[in-house]
């Protein structure tokens, strides 16, 4: 009896250390990299979502590709530059900056075309015409940026922007994940869509924005839309996004761990059902 109980724990234990291994590249801007620098969060996040993917997915092993602030036209411009690893799947999670930096949309033709990187159609060509040198074989995912209220960088105030209800250059952020979707359509390539995800539409960004009252002069706490008249002045107010704000964003913008948690919750079931 003892003979067999081994001779099956060491079949168990051989199958689990012959696991084979996925290999996962994450490329992406802020929400990607702080992943592993939640101290840059303000230790407001404790795990990123490609944490909570490798959980989910024991087998995935991650590299992160996550730039501080990039578009995808500066991973395009870029990417010979970064030592992109060969890998089975990529993920690519960008556009929030494209749309705020006033990047062109541009047409499917520009990403078919993908003779120059001015729009950000062109910028995803490139990208995806890269990895595809890198390993033809390999998977492709896209992500659509989420929905976005009033950013606030928490460590400097005067680092703002307005929020996706609101065009930026007269183009909507919901346009660029439209252009995403399009992409994936056209390349029959999966599409993580987190613009349209209930869970993290505008109204769940944050709690509330607190802000000073035009007329008295104190601090109120104004939920979406009502805070979208109430003007905040970096100068002089206080962070508009207390700990008791934080929904499933800490700053409107980047995901905190309740968002991080229902973007690796979808991640993990869409890489999953790829392998």
């Amino acid at each position: 009896m003892r003979v067999v109980l081994l001779t099956v724990l060491s079949i168990l234990l051989f199958g689990f250390s012959s696991l084979k291994k996925t290999t996962w590249v994450a490329i992406g801007d802020s929400i990607t990299y702080l992943n592993e620098h939640p101290d840059e969060t303000g230790n407001r996040v404790k795990k990123g979502y490609m944490t909570r993917v490798a959980e989910k997915l024991p087998s995935f092993t991650y590299f992160n590709q996550g730039h501080n602030g990039w578009t995808s036209g500066g991973i395009a411009e870029k990417f010979d530059e970064l030592n992109v690893q060969t890998a089975d799947v990529y993920s690519i999670f960008l556009g929030t900056n494209d749309w705020w930096q006033g990047r062109p949309i541009g047409s499917l033709d520009d990403y078919k075309n993908s003779r120059d990187n001015k729009t950000i159609n062109s910028s995803f060509g490139v990208i995806i015409s890269k990895i595809r040198q890198l390993n033809p074989q390999a998977k492709i995912v896209l992500i659509t940026p989420l929905q976005r209220m009033d950013f606030v960088h928490l460590f400097d105030y005067t680092n703002n922007a307005w929020g996706s209800y609101k065009e930026k250059n007269g183009q909507t952020l919901e346009a660029v994940a439209a252009a995403i979707q399009s992409i994936g359509d056209y390349e029959n390539i999966p599409v993580l869509d987190l613009y349209h995800e209930p869970s993290l539409s505008i109204e769940h960004a944050v709690k509330f924005k607190r802000l000073k009252d035009p007329k008295t002069g104190k601090y109120t706490n104004y939920r979406y839309p009502a805070s979208n008249n109430i003007p905040f002045n970096p100068a002089t107010d206080e962070y508009p996004y207390p700990k008791g704000a934080i929904d499933m964003t800490y700053d409107a913008l980047h995901p905190s761990d309740k968002g991080n948690e229902v973007i690796a919750g979808r991640l993990a079931a869409l890489l999953g059902s790829l392998y």
